[in-house]
């Protein structure tokens, strides 16, 4: 059976070297490095990705894959991404996703991931990196004129929020907030509000003690029958068949 450790060496010989040249990840702040190899099993991770999966070393996540390691929710969309990059062998870069802390709050990262080939030439797995989205450098996040927006949807998505409140608070036009969101996140202002609740919808929706109504109006929707739309639209899915499929 081989060894967690082996595993990483033998990946890292086939890209011709057996140094841990990602350790370097650790010195830059808030920046979290990951390679999976072809069964996209993590076989690298500097300090940074492993203690932000609240673990103490390296050791502990090697050999596990996202869906040991997050929500089945996030962990296909980690999926979908991987596989794209594998099959094509081109690298997906500024990924935009949303995690939710301990308080509850979202919050954006940008991930970039691009392939690794043997030498051979063939895509033998893939490698990336994660930082938070308002910690990128301006060449990933060029849109500081909408930040007060942004947090403002963050902090506040349980509550009604309208587009001209964003621009106000962004001081632009809702045209310009519109132009600028699709530019910085790939969707309007209101579809965002509209991911945020939906996904803070599917965190709650792991607890089986809670309502789904309850769930509804505590994510900012008018009605149990509104958000199961809603729901339903985003996720292909209704919350309860969500609820008995990922528990």
């Amino acid at each position: 059976m081989e060894t967690a450790g082996q595993l990483r060496e033998r990946f890292l010989k086939r890209m011709g070297t057996d140094s841990p040249f990602y350790l370097l990840f650790n010195h830059l702040p808030r920046v979290s490095f990951f390679a999976k190899d072809e069964a996209f099993r993590l076989v690298a991770a500097n300090r940074h990705f492993v203690e932000r999966l609240g673990f103490a070393s390296e050791e502990e996540v090697l050999g596990k894959d996202d869906f040991s390691l997050f929500p089945a929710r996030l962990a296909e969309n980690f999926r979908r991404d991987d596989e794209e990059v594998m099959r094509t062998g081109e690298a997906k870069l500024g990924i935009v996703e949303l995690f939710f802390n301990r308080q509850g709050i979202p919050d954006w990262f940008v991930t970039h991931k691009l392939p690794v080939f043997d030498e051979k030439g063939k895509v033998m797995g893939i490698m990336g990196i994660v930082r938070a989205h308002g910690s990128a450098p301006d060449e990933v996040y060029p849109h500081r004129q909408i930040e007060r927006a942004v947090e403002h949807i963050r902090t506040r998505f349980r509550d009604k929020i309208s587009v001209l409140e964003l621009a106000e608070l962004a001081c632009v036009s809702p045209r310009q907030l519109h132009r600028k969101f699709v530019e910085a996140f790939g969707m309007s202002p209101q579809a965002v509000v509209m991911k945020v609740r939906i996904q803070a919808a599917c965190e709650l929706l792991a607890d089986p003690d809670r309502q789904v109504g309850e769930i509804a109006r505590e994510v900012g929707f008018a009605d149990q029958s509104s958000f199961t739309q809603h729901f339903q639209k985003h996720m292909g899915l209704t919350p309860l068949r969500y609820r008995r499929q990922f528990r």
